[in-house]
Order: structure tokens, then sequence, then C-alpha cells
């Protein structure tokens, strides 16, 4: 195959979608500039000090956007003075201590029934989901949507939300740190949802519920027991949605551990 033939437009857009996963969103001019032709500046004479002249201070250096790094124990201060999740998501859109807040566009709090028995623990919001300001709307949302209602489930019998609500860089991991300043408000947002089930997508919203290292290949469909803040819940880790998009092959063991959850919320009588 050349190399140097066009590209299609499903190859295209494949190309598109790769430059938005990795945090390339805008263009930045509309003609391209031939930075060659381009003459350097040129250079600016420094003047001379006079005889006894006191040098001029150094100006400060430019501070950046928020701070670097946050406390854990404010962040569990915070957290625990939330007595609904509208006071919760007010003190997350105030709150300064994860840097992960001053790259995103907005937070990415919660979607779903607040009121429903059922939540959905993901990793972290992807690019469509920091432009909407709600988790799962991008392709592995649609993708979500429809293994929810393989079982009889929709966004009206579910309250989704992730580990972390502002989008990484690059859509990358979260930082062990970042998680650790995120935990408090995850954990406060289950205490008040009080739900009685819980599914996690993915490797990352996995090890953070179930308090492990071990992968999610390992671990999915393997019912356990966790305590989430102070609430204890059966809790049943799968793949995540954006994982199955890039291998299809795996949509067989999500679909057992889906058939798992349905026979557990028939038995709860969450129908």
């Amino acid at each position: 195959m050349s190399q140097d033939r066009p590209l299609n437009n499903a190859e295209l857009l494949s190309v598109l979608d790769w430059y938005r996963a990795a945090g390339v969103d805008l263009a930045v001019v509309d003609e391209p500039v031939d930075r060659f032709a381009q003459k350097p500046p040129a250079p600016t004479a420094m003047p001379r000090p006079t005889a006894g002249a006191q040098p001029a201070p150094a100006a400060p250096l430019a501070q950046s956007p928020g701070p670097i790094g946050g406390d854990p124990s404010e962040a569990r201060q915070l957290a625990a003075t939330a007595q609904s999740l509208e006071q919760l998501r007010g003190i997350l859109e105030n709150y300064d201590g994860c840097g992960l807040k001053f790259r995103a566009t907005q937070l990415v709090f919660a979607d779903g029934n607040p009121e429903a028995k059922i939540m959905l623990i993901g990793e972290a919001p992807g690019a469509e989901e920091d432009r909407q300001g709600k988790p799962f709307v991008g392709r592995s949302g649609q993708l979500l949507d429809r293994m929810l209602g393989a079982i009889g489930l929709d966004r009206n019998s579910v309250y989704i939300v992730n580990t972390v609500p502002w989008r990484p860089p690059g859509n990358r991991t979260p930082t062990p740190e970042e998680m650790e300043l995120c935990l408090p408000f995850l954990n406060r947002q289950v205490e008040l949802v009080a739900p009685r089930l819980v599914m996690t997508l993915g490797g990352p919203a996995m090890q953070t519920v179930f308090k492990t290292t071990n992968g999610i290949i390992k671990m999915r469909g393997k019912w356990q027991d966790v305590t989430i803040g102070s609430h204890q819940v059966p809790a049943l880790p799968t793949l995540h949605p954006a994982y199955l998009l890039r291998n299809p092959p795996a949509k067989q063991q999500a679909w057992k551990d889906l058939l798992s959850f349905k026979a557990r919320i028939g038995a709860l009588g969450l129908g």
C-alpha cells in the first residue's frame, strides 16, 4: 500500500479524532506561515549603566494560573461540608487545589438520575465531555448507552460520575496526586447518592474504587463489596467502552459482565 495516496473520508475523520484525543483542538491560523522566510527580530541594544546608578529590580516571574498542587486534607474537609449534590458541585466549581481545573474547559460533575440506585464510575472526561460538561457523551458514551440499553437501562435509571471531574491534557491518565485530590469529592458524591450497586468502567476507576493495583483484565467480572467514603456497596468492574472500541473482540467479556450486572439488579429488585 502506498503511503502517498490521498486519504479517504473515513481515514481523514480518524486522523482528526486522533488529533483531538491528543489535545489538538484548534488550528493556529487559517493560512500557512512560511517560518523559513521570516527574519529574526533585530537585537535590542542594552543601555549602558551610568556611573553610580543602581540596577533596576528584576521583573517578577509570571505566575502560572492556579496552584500546582493542593492539600488532600483540605479537599477532605471541603467535601465533608457538602450536604447535597448541588452543594458539592458548587464546592468543586470553586475548588482550586487540583491543577487539572486550569487546563479544562469546565467541570464535568455527573449525568443521569441522582435518585437512581445504580451508579457507574468512569475515569476522567475526554475532549467531548470537556466541551459539553457531561460524562460519557463522545463515541465511548454512545457505546455505553447501547450497553445499558442491552440490559434494560438508560441514563434515567443510572447515575454516572468520574473519579476525576476535569479533563487531563491530551486525555492522559490522571496522576496519583490528582486522583488523591479528587477522591474526597468522589467519596462524598457516592455517600450522597447512596447507590445499591456500582459498576466501574476501566482500569483506573476500578483501581480507585477497589483500592487495588491489579489490572482490569484480572479483575473484571468479579463482584466485591467495597467501601467508598463511608458507603458500602457491591461493585462490579468491567472494561471501559473506549477500550471496547479499540478492541472489539473484548465486547464478549463485557457482555458477560453486563449479564452478571443485570442478574444482580433483578435479585435486588432494582429493575
